[in-house]
């Protein structure tokens, strides 16, 4: 999924011109919170590698190098500044901080998930590791499923414009992927949403 300001022909100019250090960096970028298509960057990169003009396994490393130190660097990002920022944010928005101390704890006892299923969601792709950094959690283990994720989202992109490609034009794909995207980020944030809306609803009925 990706609100792209950048066209897929400039991004896909872009691959060809520098080759795996476009990948390397749009990936990277975009894992540090810049707004870059890092999906549509890695499906490029693929898309390249089915058509001879990259190599498949050099692609997959630059994915995955990319997504890994950006996926770091917002760690530590999170980690050092973002709860003092977080708490500026709930001040603006009139969020307590008892509140905020709720939904860290209750983000930290899914960190991990979070940090490896995220991959697949853009904006969770952006947001898990300086999350899970504000939550505390720890850098070991935050590597770990880091690493993990960035493997087999890198390995799921990168092959499926490696082998579809040949079959359908890079527009084609990109589009498909971009609306699986859509409707997997509305089912995860449905799925986080009601039961949250469900139980205030219950301890509101339980208080009157």
């Amino acid at each position: 999924m990706s609100f792209e300001l950048i066209s897929l022909e400039s991004i896909q100019e872009f691959a060809q011109s520098y080759g795996y250090w476009a990948i390397f960096l749009g990936i990277l970028l975009e894992n540090l919170g810049i707004p870059l298509p890092g999906e549509t960057v890695t499906l490029v990169g693929g898309f390249l590698a089915g058509s001879d003009e990259l190599n498949y396994w050099l692609v997959l490393g630059d994915a995955v190098a990319g997504a890994v130190i950006g996926g770091n660097c917002g760690y530590w990002i999170g980690r050092v500044g973002g709860w003092p920022f977080l708490l500026q944010v709930g001040k603006i928005f009139r969020i307590s901080e008892e509140r905020l101390l709720g939904i860290k704890e209750q983000f930290g006892e899914n960190a991990a998930k979070a940090v490896f299923f995220g991959r697949f969601f853009a904006l969770l792709r952006i947001f898990a590791a300086p999350l899970a950094g504000i939550a505390e959690m720890s850098f070991g283990k935050f590597l770990v499923y880091n690493l993990a994720g960035a493997t087999a989202w890198g390995s799921a992109m990168v092959t499926l414009a490696f082998f579809a490609g040949k079959i359908v034009s890079l527009e084609q794909l990109v589009a498909w992927v971009s609306q699986f995207a859509i409707l997997a980020l509305i089912i995860l944030v449905a799925v986080i949403a009601i039961p949250i809306w469900w139980e205030s609803r219950q301890v509101k009925h339980s208080g009157e």
